[in-house]
């Protein structure tokens, strides 16, 4: 599956910034001030999230600000849309 860059999300209080991009393998490069207690959960999220979309191969900055698994899947979601052009909710 062919990607192209995409953003999803804010750097607001609560939320979390996906930036997605071609890449070799999914690699997730977190960013969080509760990384040591929850980066591990955080990227099995968005891991577990594209694996779910197809997406295989990938690179993804995430810079969390705070925020929920639900909030990260929809952030992930909506960025791999973008990415891939692939329209999941239809």
């Amino acid at each position: 599956m062919e990607l192209k860059n995409a953003v999803a999300g804010t750097l607001e209080s609560g939320d979390i910034m996906i930036q997605i991009g071609p890449g070799e393998g999914l690699n997730v490069e977190l960013q969080s001030s509760v990384a040591a207690q929850f980066g591990r959960q955080i990227k099995s999220v968005i891991t577990e999230t594209l694996q779910g979309l197809g997406v295989t191969d990938a690179y993804v900055k995430a810079t969390d600000k705070g925020a929920l698994d639900c909030t990260i899947r929809a952030r992930v979601t909506a960025a791999a849309v973008r990415a891939t052009g692939k329209d999941v909710w239809k």
